[in-house]
């Protein structure tokens, strides 16, 4: 199968694209995320290699990734397609929970990922989770996989964070420990809609996508370290 893209998307709705080698999985994904409000599938592939191509034209607003695909696999894409499109958040969709592998998605730039099992109910609350800014993973886990991170060399000079306000540092700091706006709007006795204003700045200075990428720059920032 050719990378295909559909007409062009709806205004005020999310753009999302599908890629799986197996034209099944794709079928049953469209599915779930047809019809649903805010959102429009515009694109589906089956490699890696199709999906950089498309979503380099799309610019999509989320990606569903399939792991492991001819072509170039699921990690690879998601590098490639971060390089390219740095405003498309990427999903992981994966048949196992494997925190070797999603330790590397994360790293490789993904915000999170959902099993092929899951419900309906729960890989839409992972969808609209990423595009509302907020993260698909347990706090328990995306800590975890932080300080994993946090724990390893640096391969290269950490970013600087002088472009960041004190509070941004702050909330950023709060961010990368897994507490939601809700949770940070108490330890800062601001209001969550101050909170989300605070990150949405922070996605946009830090350049990334998604609140997982802004916890792992966290991390490169120095704003989190290993115990």
């Amino acid at each position: 199968m050719n990378a295909e893209a559909r007409p062009g998307p709806t205004a005020g709705k999310a753009t999302l694209v599908i890629v799986d080698d197996h034209e099944l999985a794709r079928i049953g994904l469209r599915d779930v995320l047809e019809d649903q409000r805010g959102l429009e599938v515009v694109g589906e592939a089956a490699s890696g290699r199709e999906a950089v191509v498309l979503c380099r034209r799309l610019q999509p607003a989320l990606v569903l990734m399939d792991v492991q695909m001819p072509d170039m696999d699921g990690l690879a894409a998601t590098r490639a397609l971060k390089e390219h499109c740095p405003g498309t958040s990427v999903l992981i969709v994966s048949l196992h929970e494997n925190p070797d592998y999603l330790f590397e998605a994360i790293r490789a730039g993904a915000a999170g990922y959902v099993l092929k099992g899951a419900t309906r109910r729960e890989i839409l609350a992972a969808v609209r989770q990423v595009l509302q800014g907020e993260s698909p993973l347990p706090p328990a886990l995306a800590s975890q996989l932080l300080r994993r991170l946090a724990s390893q060399p640096q391969g290269e000079p950490r970013p600087s964070i002088a472009g960041l306000t004190p509070r941004e540092r702050e909330v950023l700091r709060l961010l990368a420990q897994g507490q939601t706006n809700s949770e940070i709007a108490r330890a800062l006795s601001v209001s969550p809609s101050t909170v989300k204003s605070h990150v949405e700045h922070l996605l946009a200075k830090l350049g990334v996508s998604d609140r997982t990428q802004a916890a792992v720059r966290a991390v490169e920032l120095g704003l989190l370290t290993s115990p």
